[in-house]
């Protein structure tokens, strides 16, 4: 079933853009594959990227979209990522970067257009757990700069993935949530005042 990838606002597109076009941003940017790469960049791919910042007591995660990830994809394959934050102005490219997540995401974008049932794609960050996972919305039609996960939509860990979590295993965000969470809560040390 195909993903129903949302469509990123036209100043962050805007603003990638812009900075592919840029010798200084993309030179400064010091990604070796951006920076070698043979024909036209080009940003595919826009993902919001939400940000897990705590969890109810209801079991609901309280999530904000900090910015919208683009794929810069150079003849076949993705090179690099190119990423924009939201400013008081409004849209903004951030910055360009390379590593194990453009691929890990890639392909957990593939297994996701495998499954039954159609997903709306995001990114959702654990910052505390230094963890990404690619975000699998039960909702396609949705307005993917807000809202929080459901019970039923699908987290698929991104590698490298934090120890004791497989990358790339989807779970239902009721399952993997609990244990985010414990996983974020700081243990009182022994001793010390309740």
């Amino acid at each position: 079933m195909p993903l129903r990838v949302p469509a990123a606002p036209a100043p962050a597109l805007r603003s990638v853009l812009t900075a592919l076009s840029s010798p200084t941003a993309v030179r400064e940017a010091r990604t070796p594959a951006l920076l070698g790469a043979q024909g036209p960049a080009t940003p595919e791919l826009p993902l919001p990227v939400h940000v897990l910042d705590r969890v109810t007591a209801q079991g609901v995660a309280a999530t904000r979209l900090t910015g919208w990830r683009f794929h810069i994809r150079c003849g076949d394959r993705a090179v690099a990522a190119a990423e924009t934050m939201l400013t008081p102005d409004g849209w903004a490219f951030s910055h360009f970067f390379e590593g194990p997540y453009v691929a890990s995401t890639e392909r957990a974008l593939r297994q996701a257009e495998s499954m039954a049932q159609p997903y709306q794609p995001r990114l959702l960050s654990v910052p505390e757990l230094y963890m990404l996972t690619l975000w699998l919305h039960g909702d396609g039609t949705a307005d993917a700069s807000a809202g929080h996960p459901a019970a039923t939509d699908l987290l698929v860990p991104l590698a490298p993935a934090p120890p004791g979590i497989a990358a790339h295993r989807p779970h239902r965000v009721a399952e993997l949530l609990p244990v985010l969470t414990h996983r974020v809560t700081p243990t009182r040390l022994l001793g010390s005042p309740a």
